[in-house]
């Protein structure tokens, strides 16, 4: 049975080269399992051609692939496809695809629901069903039918990053490292609400592109918008980030729903202002997209346009994000996978 057997997907290259040790092949059938995997992305063990049909065999009564084709996709109005993928557990996470001209984003999840339970995300009401293994995290890009087309990868989807370090830390190493698929850390973002410990570790261990959920500078407001703040505060994630040098290849950036009579005027703009004063980063407002039963309010364009101004002449670099698959219920926040949880 397929699902007794252990995924290769995920493995590093150490890990495949034990494998094969512990077969009795070579260590260097390893590396040959690394480029089957990681490069050509075959989809059955058999496809491995360079090693020997009794190789073949012996590696195929334990182990499998891992890959898992998703079984739904929706696609918007703007292009953007937002994809369901099953997981290892039997659950299932949504991915999104987001063309543009030049470029072609997605937006991974890293758990099954999420803890944060911040006010404004879809996902947190969810609750918190389990973290990705790194093979599920993989398999967003791998089983992807748009996947040599990818130009970035962002850690935003479901789930908080840092809450399951562990299994990002090994899937950006596997798509950042020579044997993997030899990215450029610029090309992924990992964003988090700012997680006690877990968040120093990851700044040591990677050098991906960080996003930290700001939402609001006025930590007692925080606190109402984003539960997490009582564990680590927005000062105490900006005190933290000051130790990291951002000024030359790695980007940090801060994500700022902009909530109608919440978070929108001068005096928050000025609190943004003094709290990451100093700090080489850029600010993306985001525009925020209603969901059922939460007290909050978008604000209209010509608001988010002076919000923006106000910032970037005082010295922040600020962006308004482009916001995509609305529709389809796969712009920020809006992810969740709860109705298909339920019907299991």
């Amino acid at each position: 049975m397929e699902e007794n057997k252990i995924p290769l997907l995920g493995m590093t290259l150490g890990e495949l080269k034990d494998v094969a040790k512990s077969l009795g092949m070579p260590a260097f059938t390893g590396g040959q399992m690394a480029k089957w995997l990681y490069e050509r992305h075959v989809a059955s063990i058999d496809e491995m051609t360079n090693l020997s049909k009794a190789n073949r065999e012996r590696l195929a009564e334990q182990y499998t692939i891992g890959c898992k084709a998703p079984i739904d996709a929706q696609k918007s109005k703007d292009g953007t496809i937002k994809y369901l993928f099953p997981t290892a557990s039997g659950k299932f996470v949504e991915t999104v695809y987001i063309p543009e001209e030049d470029r072609a984003t997605l937006c991974v999840s890293s758990q099954v629901g999420c803890k944060m339970n911040c006010l404004f995300c879809q996902t947190g009401k969810q609750g918190f069903e389990g973290s990705l293994s790194a093979t599920d995290i993989l398999n967003q890009i791998y089983a992807l039918p748009e996947r040599d087309k990818l130009t970035n990868i962002v850690f935003m989807g479901q789930g908080e990053p840092m809450d399951n370090l562990d299994n990002v830390l090994r899937a950006t190493e596997i798509l950042t490292a020579p044997y993997g698929y030899a990215w450029s850390p610029k090309r992924i973002t990992v964003s988090s609400v700012g997680v006690k410990n877990k968040l120093k570790r990851f700044l040591e261990e990677s050098q991906c592109h960080v996003a930290i959920s700001l939402h609001d500078a006025v930590p007692e407001e925080r606190s109402e918008l984003m539960p997490a703040e009582r564990g680590m505060s927005i000062e105490d994630v900006v005190e933290l980030l000051r130790n990291y040098d951002f000024s030359h290849q790695r980007r940090l950036s801060f994500e700022y729903i902009v909530f109608k009579g919440l978070n929108d005027d001068k005096a928050h703009a000025q609190r943004i202002i003094s709290l990451l004063k100093g700090l080489d980063c850029r600010i993306n407002l985001i525009r925020f997209h209603t969901i059922p039963n939460v007290p909050l309010h978008g604000v209209d364009d010509a608001k988010m346009e002076q919000f923006r101004n106000y910032l970037t002449q005082h010295g922040i670099f600020t962006t308004i994000r482009a916001s995509r698959g609305q529709d389809i219920f796969a712009a920020c926040g809006l992810l969740s996978t709860a109705k298909k949880e339920n019907k299991r």
